[in-house]
């Protein structure tokens, strides 16, 4: 896992971008945040050799590839699942049967956006906090 790397935010909706990219800042995270506005230009970033986030943030209900799809094949994908990505739903679609599925693709957390600037701060905050203390196969 790279501590340092990017923190790649998939999320289609301008308006939830621009919100995280303020709670990132004032978190004061030095990671550099990276959007992208479906799946399929996230994976095509993913896929770069050159490249390894710290962690994924993404939406569920997206154009072209959703975030159930991603996570799929990034599960699937050798090359990619030797970086050891952390792949975490940050959504609104909160039905038990998202969570059953998200879940059954080993995504390693489902979090919901939250509507207050101060709980979304939060819950940031408890995501960055818990992978920089984790330890995976490649920080070795």
């Amino acid at each position: 896992m790279n501590y340092n790397g990017p923190v790649i935010v998939i999320e289609d909706d301008a308006d939830d971008q621009e919100i995280l990219e303020e709670v990132f800042i004032k978190l004061d995270y030095k990671n550099e945040i990276i959007f992208f506005s479906d799946g399929e230009e996230a994976l095509k970033y993913l896929n770069r050799s050159d490249i390894s986030p710290f962690l994924i943030l993404s939406d569920i209900n997206m154009p072209r590839l959703d975030g159930f799809a991603l996570r799929n094949k990034i599960k699937t994908d050798a090359a990619l699942q030797v970086k050891c990505i952390p792949y975490l739903f940050f959504s609104t679609a909160s039905t038990q049967k998202a969570v059953i599925e998200a879940y059954s693709l080993s995504v390693q957390g489902f979090f919901l956006k939250q509507e207050s600037m101060s709980e979304l701060e939060k819950t940031i905050s408890v995501i960055m906090e818990y992978w920089k203390r984790c330890v995976a196969p490649n920080s070795f």
